[in-house]
């Protein structure tokens, strides 16, 4: 299960790119600035907002240790900036004065790369802040850059559609059509894939652009056979352009974000949809996931910023829908348990429950009067709590048997939603029950508790298609 934790709404203008480190989350707008933000608390730092850019800010990234920012801009720029002061390092110049799109560090930290409208495309040295190679792709603008996790190589993508693949020494290894409208995005998964026949590494590489698809790629380079780029498959589960694309660290996941207001979170192993997430208002043109933490960032047209936060579930998250309910239900260790303890910051009942042999089977059976006198807690609050929080467990198992994803479901009825609308929580009710939760005059979000601005009801157009597919896929 995926919940939204925090929207940010500081930017005065369309947010382009969001990028995090293992501290810190970085978003870049419209309106010519960039903005840290802790993760502890996403409190903004003292020295933030970032101002050197005269024009867009086009994307921002982390150096792979997070002492350093790069941001690049219209004004055909990228600059370097020290993420604990916020002091600008360098500033980096496009050779032929084009807008700048994208920016991206090798994963050693040694080499920066910067693609401009032009198509010309630079490899900077990251230390010296020297122009180190420049190269240029035949047509279009240059939109997309990622590096392969190995460092050896690297992949641009432009605005007529063509994957480029440069070596670490800027030459070409190979170029071809992907998206016939143009690629918006591309990223390498960190984790690598294995060739048994020849015992070799591949790695996953998305794109995505206008013509509305997720193309997946597998990428292999070595000195003995060669390069290698091979077309793998495709996911269609957006009906509009595809603006952003990205791989979760452990490589379980892929987000994307599309014109279609819509986030779609995709299982890689399976390449099924997890989670299909509408809270924007406006176009989504970013995604990003945080390197250590089950965090999700999205970035939009409406200015915002949403932080999304993934559920423990499951000690193996890679597992499928029958998988995962079956492993709810009867497979958890106590390990597990502790675990999921550990998850729901209850970290003090784990010496409790391993001593008293508590697995998953265990677990989904306990009720008040067993925490009170078979594991004898006495605190009544902290029973409250591990019963609320074994109650939200059961649902899950439940919701995950029927095979339902949780964000289809009303959170009032707890039913496949029909006519899906978005009230001014920013939460998604089945129409007829959120009327009526109002009409017994409960102006009260029945998920924050809190009070709604607004009695307005909008149609979430967006999740009923979504629906719609999902009920088409699975009811063949």
């Amino acid at each position: 299960m995926v919940k939204l934790i925090h929207t940010l709404a500081d930017h005065g203008d369309d947010v382009n790119c969001c990028a995090f480190s293992s501290s810190l989350l970085a978003t870049c707008s419209l309106d010519k600035t960039i903005r840290l933000y802790s993760l502890s608390d996403f409190t903004e730092l003292p020295h933030s907002p970032l101002k050197f850019h005269t024009y867009a800010v086009h994307c921002c990234c982390f150096s792979p240790s997070g002492h350093v920012l790069a941001s690049c801009s219209t004004d055909g720029t990228t600059v370097l900036w020290n993420t604990q002061n916020g002091e600008t390092l360098a500033v980096m110049e496009q050779p032929t004065g084009s807008p700048v799109r994208v920016c991206q560090f090798s994963p050693d930290s040694t080499c920066l790369v910067s693609g401009a409208a032009d198509g010309t495309v630079v490899l900077w040295n990251a230390q010296s802040y020297k122009l180190y190679r420049c190269g240029s792709v035949k047509d279009g603008s240059l939109v997309a850059c990622a590096f392969s996790p190995n460092g050896n190589l690297f992949v641009t993508g432009s605005s007529c559609g063509d994957l480029t693949v440069w070596d670490d020494t800027m030459r070409c290894l190979h170029s071809e059509k992907a998206h016939d409208l143009g690629i918006t995005c591309c990223d390498f998964s960190s984790q690598p894939v294995s060739d048994g026949e020849r015992g070799l590494q591949f790695f996953r590489l998305a794109s995505c652009g206008q013509d509305c698809q997720i193309k997946i790629w597998v990428v292999s380079f070595t000195h003995i056979f060669g390069f290698e780029l091979k077309y793998k498959s495709t996911l269609s589960g957006h009906c509009a352009p595809v603006l952003a694309c990205a791989f979760s660290h452990n490589g379980q996941m892929l987000v994307s974000g599309s014109v279609d207001k819509s986030v779609i979170v995709y299982d890689t192993n399976t390449e099924s949809i997890l989670h299909t997430l509408t809270q924007h208002t406006r176009y989504v043109t970013s995604c990003a996931f945080a390197p250590n933490t089950l965090l999700l960032a999205t970035g939009s047209m409406d200015k915002t910023v949403n932080i999304w936060q993934f559920d423990l579930e499951t000690p193996c998250q890679a597992r499928s829908t029958e998988d995962q309910a079956k492993q709810f239900t009867e497979d958890w260790s106590e390990d597990d348990v502790s675990v999921w303890l550990c998850a729901q910051g209850l970290n003090d009942l784990v010496g409790i429950f391993k001593m008293n042999n508590i697995d998953g089977k265990e677990l989904l059976n306990l009720t008040k009067e067993s925490l009170a006198d078979d594991l004898k807690i006495e605190s009544l609050g902290l029973r409250s709590k591990v019963l609320r929080k074994i109650e939200e467990l059961r649902t899950k198992v439940k919701t995950l048997s029927s095979g339902i994803p949780d964000e289809f479901l009303c959170p009032i009825t707890r039913e496949l939603m029909k006519d899906p609308v978005i009230a001014s929580d920013g939460y998604s009710y089945e129409k007829e029950a959120m009327e009526n939760w109002i009409s017994k005059k409960k102006r009260t979000s029945p998920m924050t508790n809190l009070v709604l601005p607004s009695v307005v009801l909008t149609p979430n157009r967006t999740l009923k298609m979504a629906i719609s597919r999902w009920l088409e896929t699975h009811q063949k």
